[in-house]
C-alpha cells in the first residue's frame, strides 16, 4: 500500500467516524429529549417545549438551506460567467475576477484537476445533508406524528394515518430511484427533453398526491421529494465523483472528463430544482394554492414559473438573454391568480345573518384549537395565536376566516370538527354582511 493509498485509507475513516459521531449524538439527543418532554409534559408545559423543537429545527432548516442554495447560485454563477478565451492556461478552462464585501477576488476552474492538489481542499456537502436532515425530522414531528390532523382529510380519501404515512414515504423513496433511473438513461443528454419528462413526473405525483392526503400534505411531499432528489444528488452522485477525481489525481492517474461532467449535470439539476422547492416549502401560509380544487395544477403552474425564472438568471449569467422567459413567468403567475381567485357566492337569500348564529358555530367547529385554553388533541397552543373565544377577536379575523373556512375550505384542519357546507355558508353570509357583532334578533 502507497503512501496515496494510507492517506485515502485515513480519510475514510476519519469520514465514516465523524458520520458515527453525528449518528450517535443524533440518537442520544432524541432519547434525552424524548424524556425530557416526558418529564416536562407531566407538568403541563408539554405544548411550549414542543413549539420551541419545531422553532429550533425550523431555524436550522432555513439557515442551512441558505447556505446550500446560496452554495448551488454561487458555483453555477461562477460555471456561467467564466472567462473561457482570454489570456488562459492551458490547464485552465476558466477564469473570473470579482469583487465583493471591499475586496477583490480571483478564481480559476482546472479543466479537470492542478498538477498537484492543494493539502486544504473545501468541500461542498454537509449544508446538503442536514438541510435534508433537519427537513425530514421537521416533516415528522409536523406531518408524521400528527398525520390525523395534517395529513388525512376525509373530504379528499377516507384512509388510515398509517396509510397516509406509507403514501407520503413511499413517494420520496420512489420518486428518488425514478429520477436516478432517467439519470441512468440517454434521456439525460437532451435536457429540453428531460425537463419536460422530469416536470410532467412531478405534476403527475403532485396530482396522485392530492387525491389521497391532505392539500397541504400533498404540496409538502412534493417539496419533500424534491428536496430528497437534490440531496440524493449530492450525496450519491456528486461527493462520489469528486472523491473519484481526488483520487486520481492524488495517484498521478488519467482522470476521466465524464466524472466531472455528470457531476456538474446533477448540480445543474439542482440548481432548477430550487425555486420551486422554496415556494412549496412555504406554501403551508397560502391555502389559496394548496387548498384550490385542482392544487395540483396550481403546484405545476407556479413550478413552471419558477423554473423559468431560474433559467433566464442562468442564461444573463452567460451573457445570453432568453427575454421570453420573464414575460412566461409573469403571464403564467397572473393566469394563476385568476384561476385561484374565489367563486363569488351564488347564494340568493337577502336575509341578515346576527353574530347569536354563527357563535355556536365557531364554539363547536373552531374552539376546539383557536382559544387560550385549547381542547383539541393535538393543538395545545392557539395555532398562530388566534383565538376565538370572544366576539371582537371573531370579528378581528373575520376576512381570514372568510379564506380559510368559506373559501378554499382549509379550515377546520382536515374539517377534523366536522363542519357543514351549511355552517360554512352562514359563516360566508354573516362576513360578508358586515361581521357585526351586536346580539340581533335573526330574521332569518
Amino acid at each position: 500500500m502507497d503512501q496515496h493509498e494510507i492517506e485515502e485509507l485515513k480519510e475514510s475513516i476519519e469520514e465514516i467516524r465523524l458520520y458515527r459521531k453525528v449518528i450517535a449524538w443524533l440518537a442520544v439527543a432524541i432519547f434525552i429529549g424524548f424524556g425530557v418532554y416526558q418529564i416536562v409534559d407531566h407538568y403541563g408545559l408539554g405544548a411550549h417545549v414542543m413549539d420551541w423543537i419545531h422553532l429550533l429545527f425550523r431555524w436550522a432548516h432555513v439557515i442551512l438551506g441558505i447556505s446550500w442554495i446560496g452554495a448551488s447560485f454561487y458555483f453555477i454563477f461562477l460555471e456561467n460567467s467564466l472567462n473561457r478565451t482570454e489570456n488562459l492556461r492551458d490547464e485552465l478552462a476558466g477564469n473570473l475576477w470579482a469583487i465583493h464585501g471591499g475586496g477583490f477576488y480571483y478564481v480559476e476552474k482546472y479543466k479537470i484537476a492542478p498538477g498537484e492538489l492543494p493539502k486544504k481542499l473545501h468541500w461542498f456537502k454537509y449544508e446538503a445533508y442536514f438541510t435534508w436532515l433537519t427537513g425530514i425530522i421537521l416533516l415528522m414531528l409536523v406531518y408524521y406524528f400528527n398525520a390525523k390532523s395534517f395529513m388525512v382529510d376525509p373530504s379528499v380519501a377516507k384512509i388510515s394515518s398509517a396509510t397516509a404515512i406509507l403514501i407520503g414515504s413511499g413517494t420520496l423513496i420512489g420518486g428518488w430511484f425514478l429520477y436516478d433511473f432517467l439519470c441512468s438513461t440517454p434521456l439525460i443528454h437532451k435536457k429540453k427533453s428531460f425537463a419536460l419528462v422530469g416536470g410532467t413526473i412531478i405534476i403527475f405525483i403532485a396530482y396522485f398526491l392530492s387525491h389521497f392526503l391532505s392539500g397541504r400534505a400533498a404540496f409538502i411531499h412534493v417539496g419533500a421529494l424534491i428536496g430528497t432528489i437534490m440531496a440524493g444528488n449530492v450525496f450519491f452522485v456528486i461527493i462520489p465523483s469528486q472523491k473519484a477525481m481526488v483520487k486520481a489525481a492524488k495517484q498521478g492517474k488519467p482522470l476521466d472528463p465524464n466524472l466531472g461532467k455528470f457531476a456538474g449535470l446533477r448540480s445543474l439539476h439542482n440548481n432548477y430544482m430550487t425555486l420551486p422547492v422554496i415556494f412549496v416549502m412555504i406554501s403551508n401560509h397560502f391555502p389559496t394554492t394548496y387548498g384550490n380544487a385542482f392544487n395540483w395544477a396550481v403546484l405545476g403552474g407556479l413550478t413552471l414559473a419558477s423554473v423559468a425564472v431560474r433559467h433566464y438568471i442562468n442564461m444573463h449569467e452567460k451573457g445570453q438573454h432568453a427575454v421570453w422567459m420573464i414575460p412566461f413567468a409573469t403571464v403564467a403567475l397572473i393566469a394563476l391568480v385568476i384561476v385561484t381567485a374565489p367563486v363569488k357566492s351564488t347564494r340568493t337569500s337577502s336575509a341578515p345573518v346576527s353574530f347569536t348564529e354563527v357563535m355556536p358555530i365557531f364554539q363547536s367547529r373552531c374552539q376546539s384549537c383557536h382559544s387560550a385554553h385549547p381542547t383539541d388533541d393535538v393543538q395545545k397552543i392557539a395555532p398562530g395565536g388566534v383565538m376565538f373565544d370572544t366576539p371582537e377577536q371573531i370579528q378581528k379575523m373575520a376576512q381570514r376566516i372568510l379564506v380559510r373556512a368559506v373559501q378554499t375550505k382549509t379550515m377546520p384542519q382536515a374539517n377534523k370538527t366536522g363542519i357543514t357546507e351549511e355552517e360554512r355558508a352562514l359563516i360566508g353570509d354573516w362576513i360578508n354582511q358586515g361581521a357585526n357583532i351586536a346580539a340581533l334578533e335573526s330574521t332569518r
